[in-house]
This record gives C-alpha cells, sequence and structure tokens, in this order.
C-alpha cells in the first residue's frame, strides 16, 4: 500500500475529533480492492502507527468519553462502544485479563486444550486479539496438532471436517490467566461452504484470536494496561 498523510474532522456516533491525521491511499493491497468498507478504523496503541499518527480513539479519549475503553461485540448486529460496555451484549462477570504488549491487543494464553489435554500453546503463547482477523491463527505446528485432533483435513490451504460429526466434535478450551474460555464446535466450524474448521497456520510464533473467538465473548480493551474479555 502507498498514499499520503491527510487531516479532516472525523465524526463517530456523534463524536467528534477534528483534525484527526488519517492515511489516504493510492495503491492498496489485493485483499482490500472488494471490500464493502471504504476504511479501516485501527484501535491498536499509537506506538503501531508508522507515522507517529494518534489513532481516533486515543483522541477520543482526550474529553469525549467517560471511560478510557471500548467494547466489541461481534455477533450478529455487531457493533462498537466507545467509552463504555453495553450490558445488552453479555451475560455474566467481566474477566480482567493483563495485556502483556502495549503495541497490539496483547495477552498471554497458558495453553489450548480439549478434554483436560494440552493440544497446542502448550507452556504459554502470545495471542493477539483483533476483530480483523477472521479465524483463530497460530503458529502452524501447533495449528496442525489442533485440526489433526479435530480430524480435520486439508483442502487447497483449508481445513474442513465432515458436516455430519460437527455434533460430536469436542470443545477447545484456551486457558488464559487461570480462566477458560470454551469454544463449542458450533463456534469454530463455519458452513456457510462445506464444514472449514476456523483455525489457520501461519509462520509467526504470535497467535490471533480473531472473530472466531470473537463471537463466542464480549471483549472490552482497555488502554491502561488491562484488557477484559467477558462471557
Amino acid at each position: 500500500m502507498t498514499g499520503f498523510l491527510g487531516y479532516d474532522t472525523v465524526t463517530v456516533a456523534g463524536l467528534t475529533v477534528t483534525n484527526q491525521i488519517f492515511g489516504l491511499s493510492q495503491t492498496e493491497a489485493p485483499f482490500m480492492q472488494n471490500m464493502q468498507a471504504d476504511g479501516i478504523l485501527g484501535l491498536a496503541y499509537p506506538s503501531l502507527s508508522a507515522s507517529g499518527a494518534t489513532p481516533v480513539f486515543d483522541n477520543m479519549n482526550a474529553g469525549l468519553i467517560d471511560q478510557n475503553l471500548f467494547s466489541v461485540n461481534t455477533q450478529q448486529g455487531s457493533a462498537v462502544t466507545f467509552g463504555g460496555v453495553d450490558t445488552n451484549h453479555y451475560s455474566g462477570s467481566i474477566t480482567w485479563i493483563p495485556l502483556s504488549n502495549e503495541l497490539y491487543w496483547e495477552i498471554t494464553v497458558d495453553s489450548v486444550s480439549g478434554n483436560g489435554q494440552a493440544v497446542a500453546c502448550n507452556g504459554g503463547c502470545q495471542d493477539i486479539v483483533d476483530t480483523g482477523t477472521s479465524m483463530i491463527v497460530g503458529p502452524q505446528s501447533n495449528i496442525d496438532n489442533i485440526n489433526a485432533w479435530l480430524g480435520a483435513s486439508s483442502q487447497n490451504g483449508e481445513y474442513m471436517v465432515s458436516c455430519n460429526n460437527i455434533g460430536q466434535m469436542p470443545d477447545v478450551t484456551f486457558n488464559i490467566n487461570g480462566q477458560q474460555f470454551t469454544l463449542p464446535a458450533s463456534a469454530y466450524i463455519s458452513q456457510s461452504y462445506g464444514c472449514l474448521a476456523g483455525f489457520s497456520g501461519q509462520g509467526s510464533n504470535l497467535w490471533i484470536l480473531g472473530d472466531v473467538f470473537l463471537r463466542q465473548y464480549y471483549s472490552t480493551e482497555q488502554t491502561n494496561n488491562v484488557e477484559s474479555v467477558l462471557l
């Protein structure tokens, strides 16, 4: 992607930020060419910005919102709440999880388990909570272990399971900060085109908890070094 920086007034749900710096693209990555959205609203830490720009949320946090946090619901009828949480989107109590790095929304996962046994991330791993990633992404060897344990087979770079087996497939549990966050097969198997397992491998050691995870758990990000995931 190439482009340049500009300034304009940005308004989100009645919250107006003047002189907000943002990037204007002249050439774009192939995946963006068919996007229905007009752009990407980054909500990570300012230190991630290549230009040193102050992100929109940090400018909102300078007196426009009640609390220095935002919350995300990615289920049907998805919504972002700036400056608070929407109790209509979750039940249960808040589980606060310390951030391990103030760059992305990065946390430490102790292990990924199934049937009480570790199947990946044994000994701990670093995970980014990211609404911009559709699947759960991890190191290729770890993801291969999970998919093999689930009985998924590789087809054209994706891992497919028999649709007849979904009702018997095990839960996958992410053990985080002493708490268990469990995904049933109905959460990690997509049935849009066949039955696709929602775990994808990559070359990096960093994991990404994308929408497969976030559709199951309401997420709140707070800028004073903690993050919460709500039941």
